[in-house]
């Protein structure tokens, strides 16, 4: 697995925008990947120190289509933190 498939986007929410003032910085990742490969491929595709990760596995919503239930997909999410005056350049002014 090479570190942008390890990654698959950022999360762009109010969340995630005040857990940056704290130096946390939330991507959705790969399912199947570890604490330490999502530490490297943040390390390597952004050039910052991370010390610290914490995942979480979100389980999808449950819906009804045409009065059937059904599930939305899941995801999981990982919350970086980085070392003190690190930031990553591609979340400033979003």
């Amino acid at each position: 697995m090479t570190f942008n498939d390890v990654l698959i986007k950022p999360v762009l929410s109010e969340k995630a925008t005040a857990l940056r003032e704290q130096n946390k910085y939330t991507f959705i990742v790969d399912p199947a990947a570890s604490k330490i490969q999502i530490k490297e491929a943040v390390r390597k595709l952004f050039n910052v120190k991370v010390e610290d990760c914490t995942t979480v596995n979100v389980k999808g919503k449950i819906k009804r289509l045409r009065g059937r239930p059904g599930r939305t997909a899941g995801y999981r999410k990982a919350i970086v933190k980085l070392a003190a005056g690190e930031t990553i350049k591609a979340f400033e002014g979003v």
